[in-house]
């Protein structure tokens, strides 16, 4: 080797021991042959103690079964193969490089697993390149949850926290789709509360807010988590609850009714009691259209109001009402 090939050399090695990237070289026996700059400071063993021994031992906590199927690809196809950190976060567990400004206390990394071919064309050794994408991955999952939030916000009504009612209508229209295919049990319960006009005017606005608070969580307690509340409008609220039948509907909105009615509300030294009206409406192969359905409970709610408030009426089959109003010709 002349002078200049020595540079070129000593260059190169200058390069791989201080570039940002961590460079590992194994053979076909995880054997370590070149440990670099970066895995030393990140990994806290030295290249000296590290080169001639196996990867696998030296890292018991690396995922084995899945490095393994990586190398042995490399090995049988003699090219590279890139893993992202949404594929699989991290190769190492090493440490963040700014835990305290940084939002993760492990490094999230991209791996490239390189083929190093030998002068005679033979591959016996592997160079596996760890990038540090701490900052670029925690930007995304960042944008990722502020997105989520955004879309939170979109479908939720903010007084109640239940949903608002553009979003509550559209999984009503999904609901009625889907008995269409299914044929499962739904019920549609709509609710809202007895003179809560008299409680702002008596009361105050601010007090007329704490009650629809209230009242929303209560309900959310009675309901199962597959069961979907809405804020409707105003005092109004609509429940989809699912697989369900009448007799079992009737049993919730019954509960709920009972519940609601020996709540004491306190707000700023006043006791506040109230009593909500219920209609429920069972879908069945008769009802037209979602609208239908909705119309179907919210005349149930509106007799309900009009025949005395706190109380639970369910919608005549529109068959049962074709009937009667028959017989009144």
């Amino acid at each position: 080797m002349n002078l200049l090939e020595l540079d070129d050399f000593h260059w190169l090695m200058d390069i791989l021991q201080t570039i940002d990237v961590g460079l590992v070289v194994i053979d076909r026996h995880y054997q370590v042959q070149l440990w670099n700059g970066f895995m030393e400071n990140h990994s806290g063993h030295l290249a000296s103690h590290i080169r001639g021994h196996s990867l696998l031992e030296q890292f018991p906590d690396l995922p084995e079964g899945w490095l393994r199927r990586k190398v042995e690809e490399v090995f049988a196809l003699r090219s590279p193969v890139f893993s992202s950190w949404e594929q699989r976060p991290r190769l190492f567990d090493f440490v963040s490089t700014r835990p305290f400004t940084g939002h993760s206390l492990l490094m999230y990394q991209n791996i490239t697993l390189m083929p190093l071919l030998s002068r005679t064309g033979n591959c016996d050794h592997i160079c596996i390149i760890i990038y540090d994408v701490t900052d670029a991955a925690i930007g995304k999952l960042g944008l990722q949850q502020a997105n989520q939030q955004l879309k939170a916000l979109s479908i939720t009504d903010r007084l109640t926290t239940l949903y608002n009612r553009g979003h509550w209508e559209e999984c009503l229209r999904l609901e009625y789709q889907r008995f269409q295919r299914t044929n499962s049990p739904v019920t549609l319960m709509m609710f809202d509360i007895d003179f809560f006009k008299k409680i702002n005017d008596t009361y105050g606005h601010p007090a007329g807010d704490a009650v629809l608070r209230c009242v929303a969580t209560t309900l959310k307690q009675e309901l199962r988590g597959t069961d979907i509340a809405g804020r409707y409008g105003g005092e109004e609220f609509g429940v989809l609850l699912l697989d369900t039948d009448g007799a079992t509907a009737y049993a919730v909105a019954e509960r709920l009714r009972q519940v609601i009615s020996n709540l004491v509300i306190e707000y700023e030294e006043q006791r506040i009691s109230l009593t909500i009206s219920l209609g429920l409406a069972n879908l069945n192969r008769q009802t037209t259209s979602a609208a239908d359905w909705l119309i179907a409970a919210d005349n149930a709610l509106y007799h309900s109001k009009h025949n005395g408030r706190n109380q639970v009426t369910v919608a005549r089959p529109p068959a049962q009402i074709l009937e009667m109003n028959a017989s009144h010709h």
